[in-house]
C-alpha cells in the first residue's frame, strides 16, 4: 500500500448522496479478482449521463472525490474501494459512510473523511474551479481561498496510512515472533505440527 500523507489537486465534485456500491461499481464488474481494471466500471451507470464530472476533461486524473451523506452504502463489496483506487482516487470526502465501505477504503489505502455538509457544500464550490488539499498528518482539508476544516481519524487509521501500511503488512512485522511460535510449537506440541514430507 501506498504511504497517504498529503493530496493536492482538482477533485470531482460529485456531492450524491446514498450512493451504494453498486453504483460506484455495477455487479456485473465483479467476475474477476484482479484489482487493475476495475476503475473502467467505476460509476459506469453515472458517466451515461450527459456533463457527468467522471469524463469531464476538467476532473481528469482527480485524485479526490467529494460525495454526500451515506456514501458506499449497500453491499459489503471490496470491489467498489479498489475501483476508486484503480481510478486513481487517493482521499473521498462526505459528511458520512456506509461502516463496511470505510473499512474497506482504509485497507485499500484510500482516506475517508467526514466533514460537516455546510464544508462538503463549499468543497463542491471550490471544486468546480480550484484545487484541494487534503493533509493527513494536520488532519485538514484546505483550499486556495483560506477555507480549513480540521477532521477526525481513527490514530491506528491515521497511522498505516502515512507508513502505507496494510494488515499484511503489519503482520509482518511480527515475522520474528511468529517464527518463534511456531519453532516453539513444533517441538512442545508435535502433533499440532503437519508431517513434511
Amino acid at each position: 500500500m501506498k504511504p497517504f500523507t498529503q493530496v493536492e489537486g482538482r477533485a470531482y465534485p460529485f456531492g450524491r448522496k446514498n450512493v451504494d456500491t453498486d453504483v460506484i461499481i455495477p455487479a456485473h464488474w465483479l467476475k474477476t479478482v484482479s484489482r487493475e481494471g476495475m476503475g473502467q466500471g467505476a460509476f459506469e451507470t453515472v458517466r451515461k449521463e450527459e456533463g457527468n464530472v467522471f469524463d469531464d476533461p476538467e476532473y481528469e486524473g482527480a485524485a479526490i472525490l467529494i460525495a454526500g451523506d451515506n456514501f458506499g452504502c449497500g453491499s459489503s463489496r471490496e470491489h467498489a474501494a479498489w475501483a476508486l483506487d484503480d481510478m486513481g482516487v487517493r482521499c473521498v470526502i462526505a459528511p458520512s459512510y456506509s461502516d463496511i465501505f470505510s473499512g474497506n477504503a482504509f485497507k485499500n489505502g484510500i482516506l475517508a473523511v467526514e466533514l460537516p455538509q455546510e464544508a462538503i457544500d463549499r468543497l463542491m464550490e471550490v471544486a468546480r474551479t480550484d484545487p484541494i488539499t487534503v493533509d493527513l498528518e494536520n488532519q485538514v482539508v484546505t483550499t486556495p481561498f483560506q477555507d480549513r476544516f480540521e477532521f477526525q481519524i481513527d490514530p491506528f487509521r491515521k497511522e498505516s496510512l502515512l507508513a502505507g501500511r496494510d494488515e499484511i503488512g503489519l503482520t509482518l512485522e511480527s515475522e520474528g515472533a511468529i517464527g518463534a511460535y511456531e519453532e516453539r510449537t513444533a517441538v512442545e506440541r508435535p502433533w499440532l505440527t503437519p508431517a513434511t514430507a
